[in-house]
């Protein structure tokens, strides 16, 4: 009897070593997929993918990819660096692109490809660095070329969604969504000058995007991407647009005269950071350029050898100037050829002085 249960259990545990052994061999013989396997029907698309494709499928062709060759490397290529590369938007049926005046400056040779055509030549037609803006002219612009429906910046809500198209590290055309995160912030650009009312927004930006649009769910432009905050380079989460009302000012007037008029009234001043280490709120006058507004009116800047702070700008048409960028936005309300009335701080008393706002370009 115990010889007969001894074989049993002998047998019973051969079957386990075997099945324990054999149980992958028989899992590939009954549930190899080697053929293909049967396709599922896609459901149906939700109402904000069909929207997201429809925006994408109807704009991608007015976004174009921005080459620009700079003398320091000679090089021209997608994977440059990303002051050498960007995106454009085809503004016109003629061929001009904008761009971001950061991706072309300095360029040497300027190419523009759409979609997955040949890289054309295009030209700098001209540029507004205080808005970081600037516009090409393909030399032989194709026949029948997209453009994108203009919205406006005036009525952006927080939190609506908005598409952002371009060429993040040299990758042809990339869509990202999300919302606009906040409005009215300020940029500074490389003139020392800030744009003011820029989108602030969450759609992922990153290199090569600069010069892209931003769109809303409609389709239309309501920005061109120009910057991001990060510690890396690379998107994280805070990128910015050039809101689309100061672009379709700025543009006409580059396409028709190659340049914006630049409002001052002939003077540099300190910067923020200085003026707040010497203790004193407003603009201190650092220079005044002579046979300008600002030194026919006697404004007296800062003396250099002994320190000594001249006239420090604390007003104009009566609101506060804490920085150049509140003073900037009371000059383009008044208009070049018009007076703008400042209060003076000298020492320590105030005065008012009228000066003439000019185009300080030319």
């Amino acid at each position: 009897m115990n010889d007969r249960l001894t074989r049993l259990f002998l047998i019973w545990m051969l079957v386990l070593a075997t099945l324990w052994i054999g149980a992958d061999y028989v899992r590939w013989f009954l549930f190899a997929a080697d053929e293909p396997r049967i396709v599922v029907p896609r459901g149906d698309l939700s109402d904000f993918e069909q929207v997201t494709i429809e925006v994408f499928e109807a704009s991608a062709p007015a976004v174009a990819f921005v080459y620009s060759e700079q003398p320091t490397n000679g090089r021209v290529g997608p994977h440059g660096s990303a002051a050498g590369t960007g995106s454009g938007i085809v503004w016109d049926a003629a061929g001009h692109v904008v761009t971001n005046y950061h991706v072309v400056q300095n360029a040497s040779r300027i190419l523009v490809r759409l979609g997955a055509g040949d890289a054309m030549t295009a030209t700098l037609v001209g540029a507004a660095p205080d808005y970081d803006l600037a516009v090409l002219r393909l030399v032989d612009a194709p026949v029948g070329l997209r453009t994108l429906p203009i919205g406006s910046s005036e009525d952006l809500k927080v939190g609506q969604t908005v598409f952002a198209i371009g060429n993040p590290f040299g990758l042809d055309r990339s869509l990202t969504s999300g919302i606009v995160s906040a409005l009215d912030r300020d940029l500074p650009t490389e003139t020392g000058r800030e744009i003011r009312g820029v989108i602030q927004t969450d759609a992922a930006i990153n290199p090569g995007n600069s010069g892209g649009p931003l769109l809303d769910t409609s389709g239309r432009l309501i920005g061109v991407n120009t910057a991001i905050i990060t510690d890396t380079g690379s998107y994280a989460g805070i990128g910015f647009s050039v809101p689309v009302d100061i672009v379709n000012e700025i543009v006409p007037q580059l396409i028709r005269d190659g340049r914006v008029p630049r409002l001052g009234i002939g003077i540099s001043v300190l910067s923020e950071e200085v003026s707040a280490g010497l203790g004193v709120n407003g603009l201190i006058i650092a220079n005044t350029v002579p046979g300008t507004p600002a030194a026919r009116a006697g404004l007296t800047a800062m003396d250099r050898q002994s320190g000594r702070v001249g006239d420090v700008i604390i007003a104009a048409n009566g609101q506060p100037v804490q920085d150049l960028s509140d003073f900037v936005a009371q000059l383009e309300t008044v208009g070049i050829g018009n007076s703008v009335d400042l209060t003076i701080l000298r020492d320590g008393r105030r005065r008012s002085v009228d000066v003439e706002v000019t185009d300080i370009s030319q």
